[in-house]
């Protein structure tokens, strides 16, 4: 069977970050003779993974990792624009590219090609990490909490992008699985 690529991009949202790591090694794995998971990393995203000490592991299990120069480079946009990919993984997504989303300003190497993606009739796979109004804890890289307030003007943006059309949002990793499934045959 032919290998098929899917772009995965990693924007700089700590949230969710390790146990997406471990959900795409995962499906790597499952689906090694099927699929080529193509990562790329804006800047923020590259400073997260150091963060979180997985800037390293991303590297060595991912034969494909590309960092963010600017909008257009590397030129995922054009790639996902002429469906090179199956589809275009954003996890985990941050509030901000979120509202870039909402706002449609694709001025990272990711907005950029989702907003293409969605105009070519791509596939589009959000994971934001601001998913529901209230107050969250979430883990900081020493392991300590951080009690955060979701506000309406950010889930206001997550409803938005899941509006749009050729765009699924969805809240939690275990979703990447099915995501995964609907394309590939375990």
């Amino acid at each position: 069977m032919k290998t098929k690529k899917v772009a995965w991009g990693i924007t700089g949202a700590g949230e969710k970050i390790e146990k997406t790591y471990e959900t795409m090694i995962d499906i790597q794995e499952k689906y090694q003779d099927q699929i080529d998971i193509r990562v790329f990393v804006s800047n923020a995203g590259k400073q997260v993974l150091k963060f979180y000490g997985l800037y390293k592991k991303i590297k060595e299990n991912f034969e494909h990792v590309s960092f963010e120069k600017n909008s257009n480079a590397p030129f995922l946009s054009g790639d996902v624009q002429l469906h090179k990919y199956e589809f275009l993984l954003i996890a985990p997504c941050t509030s901000n590219t979120v509202a870039k989303l909402a706002s449609r300003i694709g001025d990272t190497m990711i907005t950029n090609a989702v907003i293409m993606g969605q105009k070519s009739r791509v596939p589009i796979h959000i994971m934001p990490v601001d998913f529901k109004e209230g107050v969250t804890v979430t883990k900081i890289p020493n392991g300590d909490d951080l009690v955060l307030e979701l506000t309406k003007e950010d889930i206001g943006c997550v409803r938005k992008i899941a509006n749009m059309k050729h765009t699924h949002v969805f809240e939690d990793t275990d979703e990447i699985y099915n995501v995964f499934e609907k394309y590939f045959k375990k």
